[in-house]
Formats: C-alpha cells, sequence, structure tokens
C-alpha cells in the first residue's frame, strides 16, 4: 500500500512540480521551462533535450487541453540542494485516453529557487 509522502523532501517537490503541472495544464510552455534549470536533462516520450528551450519545444508540441495529476511515491534527499523524486503521472487529453507515466526527477536549489535539473519519463508497466 502507498501511502502520502509528506516529509520536507515532498514539499520541495511539490513547490516545482505544482508550477510544473500549471504550466503543463494551461498549454504554457514557456512557463513549463522556467521550471528547469539551464542545464536540465530532458527526456519526455521523445528523444532528449537538455536545457529550457528544448523544454518549452517539448511542450509546444503537445495538444491543447493536456493535464497533468501526479502523485509523489519515493522521495530521497541526495544532498542539501539535490532531492529526488519517483512519481506517477497521468496525462489526460481531450480526444484519447489518460496515459499513465512513471516519472523520475532531480531538482536543484538556484539562485532562483528550486528547480527540475533531470526528468525522466517511463512508460514501464
Amino acid at each position: 500500500m502507498i501511502t502520502a509522502v509528506t516529509s520536507t523532501e515532498a514539499r520541495v517537490l511539490r513547490s516545482v512540480l505544482d508550477q510544473w503541472k500549471a504550466a503543463v495544464d494551461a498549454h504554457d510552455p514557456e512557463r513549463a521551462a522556467s521550471c528547469f534549470t539551464d542545464d536540465a536533462i530532458f527526456q519526455g516520450l521523445h528523444p532528449y533535450g537538455v536545457g529550457p528551450g528544448s523544454v518549452a519545444e517539448y511542450y509546444a508540441a503537445q495538444p491543447i487541453g493536456l493535464t497533468a495529476a501526479y502523485t509523489i511515491r519515493e522521495t530521497r534527499r541526495l544532498a542539501d540542494d539535490l532531492v529526488l523524486g519517483y512519481l506517477s503521472v497521468d496525462f489526460g487529453f481531450t480526444d484519447r485516453p489518460t496515459l499513465a507515466v512513471h516519472l523520475g526527477v532531480i531538482v536543484r536549489r538556484t539562485d532562483d529557487g528550486w528547480r527540475i535539473g533531470h526528468y525522466q519519463v517511463s512508460l514501464l508497466p
């Protein structure tokens, strides 16, 4: 049974992922990209990219009406300024069934606050 994650690490993740979710739901690729570090490695369901430009391009290509609903499954503090998160995410569409994925992220504290430095999506069952 999976229980709610309420740790300090989960609060750090939510501070970034809530912004990311709002940007995805609003189809605002530039705002989604602002949640990532300048050197972020981004692996969605297409070939990977590096940096916010790749993130913005990826989300600009997503259909209008795409939504993201996430649940944090596990967290780990890797260092004072690094938090790892393992999540399940349901991407909703207006014209097809929801796509359930697993997402691994590493968020890093920067001068501008916490940002995603690594984003890896998996379709594992």
